[in-house]
């Protein structure tokens, strides 16, 4: 993993803004993805990174986290990439597994949206 990305993570954790579970959950999924080619790096996926570990450790607090609907312009670029979907899913029901965290469908677009673009990036190194 590049070393940016890889400090934004432990930076999270030892600020105690995530929990260590979560931080591992999210590097596994982040090294996941750039073993299947996917250009991940602290440029293309620094946001993801962020609001996917926030998000998973909000859940595991208790706390709520919203879920607002997905608008027309959202569901026509899911619906555009139908993989990236699938691959968010993916990573929620992991999330559900490992940690006991039920992320709610608008966090999972989100997710797809943001691996819709990755999925368009060229890898790198």
């Amino acid at each position: 993993m590049e070393e940016q990305l890889a400090q934004r993570i432990r930076m999270f954790q030892e600020t105690g803004q995530v929990r260590a579970e979560v931080a591992e959950f999210v590097t596994t999924e982040l090294e996941t993805l750039a073993a299947t080619g996917h250009a991940v790096s602290e440029a293309t996926a620094g946001m993801l990174t962020s609001h996917l570990m926030m998000a998973l450790n909000r859940l595991l607090d208790g706390a709520p986290i919203e879920d607002f609907p997905t608008d027309e312009h959202v569901a026509q670029e899911l619906a555009d990439h139908p993989e990236a979907v699938a691959q968010a899913r993916a990573v929620a029901s992991r999330a559900e597994r490992r940690l006991g965290a039920s992320l709610p469908i608008s966090e999972i677009n989100f997710m797809a949206l943001h691996l819709a673009v990755l999925a368009h990036r060229p890898t790198t190194g």
